[in-house]
């Protein structure tokens, strides 16, 4: 595409979306895959959260957890499905800064809860293995909705950080993002921050969403590890460790998927790398995150 190359030095004020490179075969191919996943993931966790809600049955802590991860994941996709859609039917498409920005905040935002979420799950995992005579007095409703609040409201303050270090001073240069949606990435590097000023989005992006909860979630498990290895009987050994070790697993699979998005460095990959991963991650994990729990 000719437009790739056709870089505006004044003031930004829209961009245009590359989307996936390849022939119109492909692009088509990938459109109907998108759609597919699309609705199987607005089914499969709006069932989640039906289930939780009708019925009484379901009113435990790990299934409230639960139906607020099938929300997350459902704003997640959304946010970039609908779009990329339209990338695909389209040669490229034309986004407006405000749009542009707007798209990045609610990807970004539905992808640090969910990154909180996963954490808060694996410390009602570990109190309900390390701490089972008192895991209904410690978790509880009260509790529950006092964790997720709480989630909810430290990715608000962290992406409000990430988001005034990079659109504050604006954009500058080439308006074309070779990326299948907004993200930080790729508006990172057209933002117009010093590098010094770079350096603080880079800093929480890593300790909020990445650091922080990879250590209390590996704290966590080394404490569920330990006690389910106390357990004198296999048949209660077994029984423990199959109620972890499906949350574990998503666990590994997301923030996998998470690193080689945002830890690996972006220089050293291609630029159809960093769209499949982008696509894994933010249409394919949706669809499975919630269902093996």
């Amino acid at each position: 595409m000719n437009n790739i190359n056709n870089c505006n030095r004044s003031k930004i004020t829209e961009f245009l979306l590359l989307g996936f490179s390849g022939s119109r075969t492909l692009k088509v191919l990938l459109f109907f895959l998108c759609i597919v996943i699309y609705i199987m993931t607005l089914t499969v966790n709006s069932m989640i959260i039906g289930l939780y809600l009708g019925s009484r049955n379901l009113r435990s802590p790990m299934y409230f957890f639960l139906s607020h991860l099938s929300l997350t994941d459902i704003m997640l996709s959304t946010s970039v499905g609908p779009n990329l859609l339209s990338t695909l039917l389209g040669d490229g498409k034309t986004m407006s800064v405000f749009a542009c920005v707007t798209q990045y905040c609610v990807s970004g935002f539905f992808t640090g809860t969910e990154c909180f979420l996963l954490t808060v799950m694996s410390y009602d995992r570990y109190l309900a293995i390390c701490h089972s005579l008192h895991y209904v007095t410690i978790m509880t409703s009260k509790h529950s909705h006092f964790l997720v609040i709480w989630s909810w409201i430290l990715v608000f303050l962290s992406a409000l950080v990430v988001i005034t270090a990079i659109t504050y001073p604006g954009f500058c240069g080439c308006n074309t993002l070779d990326y299948i949606y907004c993200d930080y990435a790729p508006l990172l590097e057209i933002s117009c921050a010093e590098n010094v000023n770079v350096e603080i989005p880079k800093t929480v992006l890593s300790i909020s969403f990445l650091l922080m909860p990879l250590l209390f979630i590996m704290t966590s498990y080394i404490s569920i590890i330990l006690s389910i290895l106390r357990i004198s009987t296999s048949t209660g050994r077994q029984k423990a460790f199959s109620t972890c070790i499906s949350h574990l697993t998503v666990v590994c699979t997301y923030y996998g998927i998470l690193v080689a998005k945002y830890a690996v460095p972006a220089k050293g990959q291609s630029s159809n790398v960093n769209k499949i991963i982008s696509f894994v991650y933010t249409m394919v994990t949706p669809l499975f995150t919630s269902t093996p729990l």
